[in-house]
């Protein structure tokens, strides 16, 4: 490169950094429809004790330029709300039917169906994307959410449990390492559009899509990710061979630090806390909310963790539970060190279940 080429007058920075150009890619966007680099939301059960009983629809949110939570503006099943406002640019790009955006929408529990997937992940998200960024979440909501062609909606049944969703705006690079993640949880698409100008670059992308034949996924695989304003993250993944406990087994002793998990106990065989290893995992209780109300870990549908140590602030958004049948089902988490994200979530922590049954 010549030192012609990489200079750029203070004009051309000035367009580069400004808030409009920014505004104007695919990206995560907050509740007034302005772009942001990353946003966590908690979506609160129907059913809490204190001064605040919840509606379902209410929902807890932060995003990159916030250091707590707030409460949404909104309620979750409007247009408005931040998932509303994300996910209404991949709507936008199926009526235009163009050809140079990209997405995938894909959920274990597919809307309009009853029947469950037990041979693909135990996987909830979407993604959309051009050949300059784009933005994946990644959620807890069964059914969720609607084809494009129906339009926004949430979901009844996702009413009376919590839910969790992170959504994440990346520059498109960071893509190909997404699909190779994708290669291991093996998602179930139920809406895609694909255009033969990102095929290359998202080989597994494109034969989900397609329904083919997948080629062999490694047991695990750990990718490194960059948001698009430069912020870390680790994504976890495990394919249905990997037979274990991804919290116990893998996160927490690569992460090096023990973790307070919450998570999905209804169905299946629960799992208890466990010290087996060096890095421990113990089972979230009872959560309390900024809204003077507190919830049970039974009345909650979200998959998290947080470090038990302040100094670690590891949290782990994603897709599995701590149950016995999970060990065979493929997911994930995205983790973060990002210290705003693991005060917010940790602070939500009132009481965890010790390796020996005892509530600490």
């Amino acid at each position: 490169m010549t030192v012609g080429s990489a200079w750029c007058s203070p004009a051309v920075l000035l367009l580069l950094s400004s808030p409009s150009l920014w505004a104007a890619q695919i990206s995560c966007r907050n509740e007034d429809g302005e772009a942001v680099d990353w946003f966590a939301l908690y979506k609160l059960p129907k059913y809490t004790r204190g001064e605040d009983a919840g509606l379902g629809l209410q929902y807890l949110y932060m995003d990159a330029l916030m250091q707590d939570w707030q409460l949404g503006k909104y309620l979750v099943n409007m247009t408005q709300g931040a998932l509303g406002q994300t996910l209404g640019q991949l709507y936008e790009a199926y009526e235009s039917k163009s050809n140079n955006t990209a997405y995938a929408i894909y959920n274990d529990e597919v809307p309009h169906s009853d029947s469950t997937s037990w041979k693909r992940g135990h996987t909830k998200g979407f993604l959309l994307l051009d050949k300059s960024q784009g933005f994946w979440v990644i959620h807890s909501v069964p059914l969720f959410p609607p084809f494009p062609e129906d339009g926004y909606g949430y979901p009844a049944s996702g009413q009376s449990y919590g839910q969790t969703a992170i959504c994440i705006t990346f520059k498109y690079d960071q893509f190909t390492e997404i699909d190779q993640q994708m290669l291991s949880s093996n998602p179930q698409i139920y809406s895609c559009s694909l255009p033969s100008a990102f095929q290359a670059d998202l080989p597994n992308l494109q034969k989900l899509c397609a329904r083919s034949r997948l080629p062999s996924a490694p047991l695990h695989r750990l990718s490194k990710l960059q948001s698009a304003r430069g912020e870390a993250f680790l994504h976890f993944v495990k394919s249905h061979s990997f037979v274990d406990d991804i919290y116990v087994a893998w996160v927490a002793q690569e992460l090096k630090t023990d973790l307070l998990a919450e998570s999905w106990q209804h169905s299946g065989q629960k799992l208890p806390s466990n010290c087996s290893l060096q890095y421990h995992v113990y089972n979230i209780n009872l959560i309390g909310t900024p809204l003077n109300s507190t919830f049970h870990s039974i009345e909650d549908h979200s998959k998290w963790s947080v470090s038990k140590k302040n100094e670690d602030q590891w949290t782990c958004i994603g897709d599995l539970n701590r149950a016995v049948e999970q060990a065979w089902r493929s997911g994930g988490f995205m983790c973060t060190q990002n210290e705003h994200i693991y005060n917010a979530f940790r602070n939500l922590v009132i009481q965890y279940e010790s390796c020996n049954d005892a509530s600490t």
